[in-house]
């Protein structure tokens, strides 16, 4: 039985490195809606470098070690995600290739992940999350299944940092309420 009154904490990861990222904007909009039940701290990716395998080694690189030191203490991850020439942005991916390591072991292993892409085309960034999702399988993360989140037309939908488009809010929403209901589940089970 899912307890109602539990607090979850979520890392919400931008995939966008943009000022006025649509994917920032949509998990700000989000971590005030979702409160208190969810709790999303919001992260970004600038001071992640490139991946290289001669700088994956002990002393960690710290923004690294941060970016995977938030993960692990967290209870699970939502990722929001544009596309890029039908893809997941070169920033995401490289960012996931770090928290990937050690390889079987990552700090995304067995952790509850959504994801949410959006595009200012009406695809929403469905082949961004295809890609995305492939690779979040080979780290052994934990996919929330459910209907896929994509957001057509972002820019249209977002107006100040307000969401503009309630029926897709409340879509967004009840897609965290999965994700909420798989973590406190997974306490459940392994308390």
């Amino acid at each position: 039985m899912v307890r109602t009154g539990e607090t979850v904490r979520v890392v919400g990861i931008s995939g966008s490195l943009r000022r006025a990222s649509f994917s920032t904007s949509l998990l700000k909009v989000l971590a005030e809606k979702a409160a208190p039940a969810i709790d999303i701290q919001v992260v970004t990716l600038e001071d992640i470098p490139l991946y290289n395998e001669d700088l994956d080694q002990n002393p960690e690189i710290p923004s690294v070690a941060a970016f995977k030191k938030i993960i692990a203490e967290s209870d699970g991850i939502l990722i929001t995600t544009p596309e890029y020439n039908h893809g997941v942005p070169g920033v995401l991916k490289n960012a996931l290739d770090w928290a990937s390591r050690p390889v079987f072991g990552s700090c995304f292993k067995n952790k509850p992940v959504s994801i949410i892409s959006s595009s200012k085309a009406f695809t929403g960034g469905v082949r961004a999350q295809y890609q995305l999702r492939e690779t979040l399988i080979s780290m052994h993360a934990h996919l929330v299944m459910g209907p896929e989140v994509v957001v057509g037309g972002v820019h249209a939908k977002l107006a100040e940092h307000v969401y503009q488009d309630e029926n897709g809010l409340t879509f967004m929403l009840r897609s965290l309420d999965r994700l909420r209901e798989e973590i406190l589940e997974r306490r459940l089970v392994y308390a």
